[in-house]
């Protein structure tokens, strides 16, 4: 085992001008050297800009970069005689052989296609980042002098890597595999009880390098715009993340409580639009997404204590009760969740004054139901103001609460 040396750890650039694509790259570099130091940017003016400033020890860059592109970066790195060797693995959606010999004149380290082959690019680092044998462990970094729980979470608020994951990712892209590839229906039937799965699928699907005017609010839809292998790569991307799982016994106990309730939630928003005609997947979809703060909350519980802090049950509770709807909040917002999506997933809370779309009610009828401890509360749903707007007798919240 190597201990860590900063002066010693790589330095990486990264460009690529998709988010979601960038993200992924960063957790495979760092799946290889935890250690490395990274530099990510989103257009080639920035990297270029970069490349001025700082020699690097691998350079990843995206061919269709805005502003200067990826081959252009390339040769500019080349003719400069200083760093004329550096490794640079240039990405490209083109595979045809005009695109390839193009670039083969400016030795490129590597050419990959796209969507990414992480086994493939795994490799790749490897054989780059890693001397023969060596292995890189890298210790959590330790809490800063005087740092309390509350201003931990508020510096987390911005930058959270969201839910930790319900299901057991790697399993269902192996039952989803075929002779004929990756099945889509069947991976989605595999990962859509995943909150943090299914939120990463939709804004991912909603990028701007997606370029489509109309926004995926379903599991299904947003699996059909990446396609079979940007879906692969990106669900194999979260299972990389520090965190992913819930290792923390106590903490893990109170996702499965608020997996609970946003499948209940999921399924009574998906009966009731069924049964007032409406779109079924995306009030399931919102239902499912409605509790992701209260879980990104749980995930940064972990670092808290991971990194040496206290925690115990009123600390939690205290928590999430501070930072749950902020959390769930920032994360639909960075995310670029669909306003329309987003909507549904407030009127889970509250309704307050105004128009309400049929949807929005049906969402907030199926969040008062899911919440409910007992049957025995189901008279005063069935008499409220929503359920009176939707026509919503008792028989039918009954025939909800009881089906299978």
């Amino acid at each position: 085992m190597t201990v860590v040396d900063l002066k010693a750890a790589p330095t990486v650039l990264i460009a690529e001008a998709d988010p979601w694509t960038r993200d992924l790259l960063k957790q495979v570099v760092l799946t290889v050297r935890c250690d490395a130091q990274l530099d990510v940017c989103g257009d080639g003016q920035q990297a270029l800009a970069q490349l001025g400033k700082h020699t690097y020890g691998l350079v990843i860059a995206d061919r269709d970069l805005p502003g200067i592109g990826g081959l252009d970066l390339l040769r500019s790195v080349r003719q400069r005689r200083a760093v004329a060797a550096q490794p640079f693995i240039l990405l490209s959606a083109r595979n045809d052989s005009a695109s390839v010999r193009e670039a083969l004149p400016l030795a490129p380290t590597a050419y990959l296609t796209m969507p990414l082959d992480i086994a493939g690019l795994t490799k790749r680092l490897t054989g780059l980042l890693l001397e023969a044998g060596q292995e890189i462990l890298c210790d959590v970094p330790a809490l800063a002098p005087g740092m309390t729980l509350k201003r931990f979470l508020e510096q987390h608020r911005a930058s959270s890597d969201g839910a930790p994951l319900k299901v057991d990712a790697q399993s269902a892209l192996r039952n989803s595999l075929g002779p004929d590839g990756l099945d889509l229906a069947q991976l989605e039937q595999q990962v859509r009880t995943d909150p943090h799965i299914t939120a990463v699928l939709i804004a991912a699907a909603n990028s701007a390098a997606q370029h489509l005017a109309s926004p995926a609010q379903t599991l299904a839809q947003a699996m059909q715009r990446l396609g079979p292998a940007q879906s692969l790569n990106l669900i194999q991307g979260l299972t990389l993340k520090p965190g992913a799982q819930l290792s923390d016994a106590c903490l893990a106990d109170y996702a499965e409580g608020y997996w609970a309730l946003s499948q209940r939630a999921a399924d009574y928003g998906h009966t009731l639009a069924g049964m007032l005609n409406l779109d079924q997947e995306r009030c399931y979809c919102a239902g499912l997404l409605h509790c992701l703060g209260d879980l990104a909350v749980l995930r940064c519980l972990q670092e808290w204590r991971q990194a040496g802090g206290e925690l115990d049950t009123p600390a939690i509770d205290a928590s999430l009760a501070e930072f749950g709807a902020a959390y769930g909040s920032a994360l639909r917002t960075r995310w670029r969740l669909p306003l329309e999506m987003r909507e549904l997933i407030a009127a889970m809370y509250h309704l307050g004054g105004g128009v309400y779309s049929r949807e929005a009610l049906v969402m907030n009828l199926a969040a008062q139901v899911a919440n409910l401890e007992s049957e025995e509360g189901i008279a005063e749903v069935a008499g409220g103001k929503t359920a009176r707007l939707l026509r919503v007798g008792m028989s039918q919240l009954l025939q909800l609460i009881d089906k299978p």
